[in-house]
């Protein structure tokens, strides 16, 4: 099996639908889906806040780079354009690890090289999966050492979904 641990967001247009567009295309590979978050905006251009939500999946036949032509597939369909970087999006799927997969290619860097300073991505990864890590440590401790601002930015939707088996 490959396992990878997808990391998605929006901000513009139907956000929850987005990201419930991922969770149909990707739904007979998911292994566990986060709860819905919304975050403030990471890296400083000014924007409204996201919804974010971390995705696990696991498929034999895949290896990081299908997971992230089938990340960008997803982009593309919710007709995502890349005008200002971390500006706003109507979605954005993030391959925040594959495996032990190590990565310096600059089109599929892994694990992804910020992952462990996002707390919109180690909040939701570790509700998903209590075992989480990345090599700079287990995601609880890495949680620990990020502000607890930032941490506690990250705010749980339980009013929204994301159901696997949706259409």
């Amino acid at each position: 099996m490959s396992r990878a641990v997808l990391s998605v967001g929006s901000n513009l247009g139907d956000s929850l639908g987005h990201l419930q567009g991922v969770v149909a295309t990707f739904n007979e590979w998911v292994v566990a889906v986060s709860s819905v978050y919304e975050t403030p905006a990471w890296g400083g251009v000014e924007q409204q806040n996201f919804l974010n939500a971390v995705i696990i999946v696991d498929d034999s036949h895949a290896d990081a780079w299908e997971w992230l032509r089938r990340a960008q597939a997803c982009e593309e369909a919710a007709e995502r354009t890349r005008e200002v970087h971390w500006g706003p999006r109507t979605l954005d799927v993030d391959i925040v690890a594959v495996d032990e997969v190590r990565s310096d290619d600059p089109r599929l860097r892994l694990p992804h090289p910020y992952a462990a300073q996002r707390a919109f991505v180690l909040v939701p990864w570790l509700e998903a999966d209590a075992d989480a890590r990345l090599p700079e440590g287990p995601v609880s401790q890495l949680l620990v050492s990020l502000a607890s601002d930032e941490v506690r930015g990250v705010r749980r939707r339980p009013e929204l979904s994301l159901l696997v088996g949706s259409p």
